[in-house]
């Protein structure tokens, strides 16, 4: 393995009641806050009424930003950040699921910077500081609430974008499994689908001797796959919303790739797709990752056969490398149309009118990939095999 520091100064607080830690932990921060959510569901479930009634509570002086959308748009951002500087914000609760805490990130990052905050997005500029921010996390997904990576959107150019800075750390997350109980169906599908996108991501790598670092991933996915069945029957089982919740917050938060860099183009690859058609970037990752796996099978056929064998409990007696790990990539994708995954991009209407489109939002720096690089012409064949 690698080399390497890890850091990561999220304070996680999680369990049943734990909303009460915002009276100790927003004051140590300053009274103006900016209370950031999505399109009201917290309102429906209360968690709203229960959040602003705390902060009334601390006496702290409360400013909203609403409507953050599911692929969070720079430009609510930039209504964030134009918020923050004129009212002299000092903190920034996101409440909501990891659209909402992506776009906070931006907001926090953009209110510490004089230009464009899509400017930090596209990396012309590096987020050097923020205001700090805390998060009530109300879906299972993508891990944003322990660690300092964003994605967004600016749909007037259709790009969307990864981007991090160290100063992007939220000071605290809560995480109440009960926030997560009415979770849609489909959107908690999408979300089990995008942790396990995040621990593939690091799983496929090129670096030596991490089999602890393989094992914690292996551990995860079995755990992800032998719950999200149960949870799926009763949305509203605590235990089983809670492993899903404590899963998605450890698939990405750097505990599971110390040592090495993981791949991460099938995450580009969607980003592109859903640049152009804002679709759920869970359901995109369900439809390609298979197909990303199948075009690198050549690549290790050996880690391949590991997954296979470690997760999915393919025999390999008598299977080649490669047979073995295609046995592997198809329990997957049964796996993921078993909990009502969509497998093909014509689930969302998508044909091929637009693949050099979407090549070109994939491709806009260049080759990527580091499990192996992927050119233009993957890219196609990557998109024209998901139609």
């Amino acid at each position: 393995m690698e080399n390497f520091t890890f850091y990561n100064p999220t304070k996680l607080i999680f369990g049943k009641g734990q909303l009460e830690k915002l009276k100790s932990e927003i004051p140590q921060y300053g009274k103006k806050v900016l209370l950031v959510y999505g399109g009201g569901s917290i309102k429906r479930s209360g968690l709203y009424q229960q959040v602003t009634s705390l902060l009334e509570e601390i006496a702290a002086e409360v400013f909203e930003l609403p409507g953050v959308e599911p692929n969070p748009r720079v430009s609510t951002a930039r209504k964030g950040v134009e918020i923050c500087k004129q009212e002299g914000i000092d903190f920034l609760l996101a409440v909501g699921g990891g659209s909402v805490i992506d776009c906070t990130k931006l907001i926090a990052a953009g209110a510490k910077y004089d230009g464009d905050p899509w400017d930090l997005v596209i990396k012309k500029a590096f987020a050097n500081e923020a205001l700090p921010f805390g998060t009530v996390l109300t879906l299972a997904a993508t891990g944003s609430e322990m660690n300092s990576g964003s994605v967004i959107t600016n749909w007037e150019t259709n790009e969307k974008y990864g981007w991090g800075s160290p100063a992007t750390f939220p000071k605290f997350s809560i995480l109440d499994p009960v926030n997560t109980f009415t979770v849609p169906k489909n959107q908690t599908i999408y979300g089990i689908v995008d942790m396990m996108s995040h621990v593939f991501e690091h799983y496929f790598h090129l670096e030596e001797n991490t089999d602890f670092q393989d094992r914690m991933c292996e551990s995860l996915l079995l755990t992800i796959m032998e719950t999200a069945p149960k949870l799926l029957q009763n949305l509203e089982n605590y235990e089983h919303r809670a492993t899903i919740l404590y899963a998605g917050t450890m698939a990405l938060n750097g505990i599971l790739n110390m040592g090495y860099r993981g791949d991460w183009a099938t995450h580009n690859l969607e980003h592109a797709v859903s640049a152009v058609y804002d679709i759920p970037h869970g359901g995109g990752l369900a439809i390609l990752f298979p197909h990303w796996m199948k075009h690198h099978l050549a690549v290790k056929p050996e880690r391949f056969k590991q997954m296979a064998v470690r997760v999915f409990g393919v025999n390999p007696e008598g299977k080649t490398a490669e047979q073995a790990g295609l046995e592997g990539i198809q329990k997957l994708r049964e796996f993921w149309n078993s909990i009502g995954a969509p497998s093909r991009l014509a689930d969302y209407d998508i044909d091929d009118s637009k693949l050099d489109v979407m090549a070109d939002r994939a491709m806009a720096n260049g080759e990527f990939g580091t499990f192996s690089k992927l050119n233009r012409e993957d890219v196609l064949a990557i998109y024209r095999a998901s139609l």
